[in-house]
């Protein structure tokens, strides 16, 4: 795999990339997908799967669209599981796709920062959301989520970095991962499966 070749060249990074090796795949309705990461924020895996297959049940278990979801009355969605905003934001996400008829081919044809501009329009859809998306559903492999806590942690402990100013740390951390480009995606995907099991010494 290629990706795997290029990211050991990183000394540092090369001691965490284990086997099963990662590889990113592309999802078919992607505004669908976006809802549902909306659904699922601050929420663990489990209940987040609870409320996705409630949702689905909506629509006898098929993926609905989002004029479906929009006809969808705001009780019914509240109902699933989900808060005011949450319904909110959902329906934001329908409405939007509707009026700019968003379709997968339409945002496939976009690159990466066109997406997040567009899709960051949506009230309650942020840049680490539409992040997520591009990695997850579009299997974009040159994306590294700054934002993210998480992966912000799993580079000052694996650099072992000293930077208090929140912006310099920022930049370091860009400046870091610039060198694995064009497959950064893959690098996170390493970076949150080392965070989260045991530290490599």
């Amino acid at each position: 795999m290629e990706h795997v070749a290029h990211l050991k060249k990183d000394k540092k990074l090369e001691k965490i990339i284990t086997a099963p090796y990662h590889e990113l795949k592309l999802h078919k309705n992607i505004a669908l997908h976006l809802m549902a990461s909306i659904m699922s924020q601050q929420l663990n895996t489990k209940v987040a799967d609870v409320i996705y297959r409630r949702f689905l049940n909506i629509y006898n278990g098929k993926e609905p669209t989002p004029k479906q979801v929009l006809d969808t009355p705001f009780e019914t969605l509240r109902a699933i599981g989900l808060s005011n905003a949450k319904v909110s934001y959902v329906q934001n996400v329908a409405r939007f796709c509707i009026e700019n008829k968003i379709t997968d081919t339409k945002l496939l044809a976009m690159g990466n920062e066109e997406v997040i501009e567009l899709l960051t329009q949506i009230k309650g859809v942020g840049r680490w959301t539409v992040e997520m998306l591009l990695m997850f559903t579009l299997g974009r492999e040159d994306l590294f989520a700054i934002d993210d806590l998480g992966l912000q942690n799993a580079v000052v402990k694996l650099y072992k970095l000293k930077i208090e100013n929140k912006k310099e740390l920022r930049e370091k951390i860009i400046k870091i991962s610039a060198k694995w480009s064009p497959y950064r995606t893959y690098a996170c995907l390493y970076l949150w499966k080392w965070k989260d099991n045991k530290p490599v010494s």
